[in-house]
């Protein structure tokens, strides 16, 4: 069958937000479930504790998003909960009174609409949590509730507390914070479903959903996909897939994965030896040890030939996320190496994310170090911030380095250089990750003579469709034509 993705995810650029750590609102009129005691912002974030982000205060910082180019913001969990993360959702028809509730959500939806900005919401349909009311029944009713085969009970009492004797219901990871739903009962099923569809139908523009290979029923994301679609047609399907997604990416289940088989090889070529072999170690995907321009071509030539190329134009790119060491502390605090590994995101095939405070230089590492209050502006690391929106701008205003088709153009050394070319357009990129300037000559190019768009790097044509560049070491260049 014809593969068909949401045209506008191949253009967007994403922002994903942690909403307890993006910001706080400055309204008064809360409701008094808002106006309670929460952390420092300032101070280092905590893994039970609450900093008090809302969606107030998302909505009062759409124009800042707005001005940095973001097109689309992927949220994580919103859905009432007793965490900070959301990840255990008490009620998936309530958002949580601490974000400002229904209300705020409703507010920040319209505001993004109305400046062209998309919504995607976080779905964790594989778990519920203690306090999601079906499962809450269970612990006061034992086998006698009627909502028992929801959930897969292999003995009684439940023992949902105790963490000195084994947990005996099936849960995430055995966390028995984290109830798993049986997805073959047709009453669940049908609820799961019946969530999805709402909130499309409240206007979200998209699912994330959170690690759909745990839901092991035939056919669930086919339906959930067919049913979402069919209230609306572009509605954006991302899954949470860390390996090889080719089976979910066949067009029937998702429109594409967050795609941390490109953040591994981009971190290990662009970072060199700032990389932090420590922290690499604690991730689950491949930061460490460097990889040399060859490497790095060979990893992207096997990424790219895994899927479709309707689906390559519609998977979430990123260097950074909620559940990752940031891309800023895995190069070692080095502003260079972070400077070449946005350059990869922003040109690669598929829509980049920036998780949120990236652009700004916020640095950490594994939860909850990660997930650090949004600084104040006196604290924005500038040269960073200038590198996200250089590259978010050229990146829409030039076609090819949305939708055109990838080729590598040299591999030598360290230094990586590739192009898009879309119909007449060609954009070339090249990124040297050594210590030492270098010079690159391409021969039989597409264009006849292009200037430097990007970067410090030079470039002479010696005619005939002849380009020597010049690129500085530790740097980046994009050639092209205005």
């Amino acid at each position: 069958m014809a593969i068909k993705t949401p045209d506008w995810v191949k253009h967007a650029v994403f922002y994903q937000i942690f909403p307890d750590r993006f910001a706080r609102t400055t309204r008064t009129d809360l409701l008094p479930e808002m106006k309670v005691p929460f952390e420092s912002w300032e101070s280092a974030p905590t893994v039970h504790g609450y900093k008090g982000g809302d969606l107030w205060g998302v909505a009062e910082n759409l124009d800042y998003l707005k001005d940095l180019g973001i097109t689309a913001i992927y949220f994580t969990p919103i859905f009432q909960s007793a965490s900070n993360h959301r990840y255990h959702t008490h009620d998936y028809y309530k958002v949580d009174p601490l974000l400002g509730g229904n209300e705020a959500f409703a507010h920040m939806l319209k505001a993004a609409h109305d400046r062209g900005l998309k919504v995607v919401l976080d779905g964790v349909f594989n778990h519920s949590s203690r306090g999601f009311f079906f499962f809450n029944d269970l612990l006061e009713n034992g086998d006698k509730s009627p909502w028992l085969d929801w959930f897969r009970v292999k003995d009684w009492p439940l023992n949902a507390y105790d963490d000195s004797k084994p947990t005996n219901y099936d849960c995430w990871w055995n966390l028995p914070a984290l109830p798993q739903f049986n997805h073959d009962n047709a009453q669940t099923r049908e609820y799961i479903m019946r969530v999805g569809e709402y909130w499309v139908e409240q206007g979200i523009d998209g699912w994330r959903l959170d690690v759909p290979e745990e839901v092991k029923t035939e056919g669930f994301w086919v339906e959930f996909r067919d049913r979402i679609k069919a209230i609306n047609p572009e509605a954006y399907i991302v899954g949470e897939i860390w390996v090889d997604a080719s089976e979910w990416l066949q067009g029937d289940q998702f429109d594409g994965v967050m795609n941390y088989l490109f953040t591994g090889p981009a971190i290990a070529f662009a970072a060199q030896e700032t990389a932090d072999q420590m922290l690499a170690d604690t991730v689950a995907y491949a930061t460490y040890p460097a990889l040399d321009a060859k490497s790095y071509a060979e990893k992207v030539d096997k990424l790219l030939s895994l899927y479709d190329w309707e689906i390559q134009q519609t998977q979430l790119n990123l260097i950074s996320s909620h559940d990752v060491v940031r891309a800023l502390s895995m190069v070692g605090d080095d502003v260079a190496s972070m400077s070449l590994a946005t350059l990869l995101l922003m040109t690669f095939p598929g829509a980049p994310s920036i998780y949120y405070g990236d652009e700004v230089g916020i640095n950490g590492k594994r939860d909850p170090d990660c997930r650090k209050g949004f600084p104040k502006e006196e604290k924005w690391n500038q040269q960073i911030y200038k590198v996200h929106k250089d590259l978010i701008a050229l990146r829409s205003s030039h076609e090819a380095l949305r939708i055109g088709k990838y080729q590598t153009l040299a591999a030598e050394g360290n230094c990586y250089v590739f192009s898009r070319m879309l119909d007449k357009e060609m954009v070339v990129v090249a990124v040297n990750a050594g210590d030492a300037a270098v010079q690159v000559r391409l021969a039989d190019m597409a264009m006849k003579n292009g200037e430097v768009l990007y970067g410090d790097g030079k470039v002479e044509w010696l005619g005939d469709r002849t380009a020597m560049l010049e690129i500085p070491a530790r740097a980046g260049m994009i050639l092209g034509t205005t």
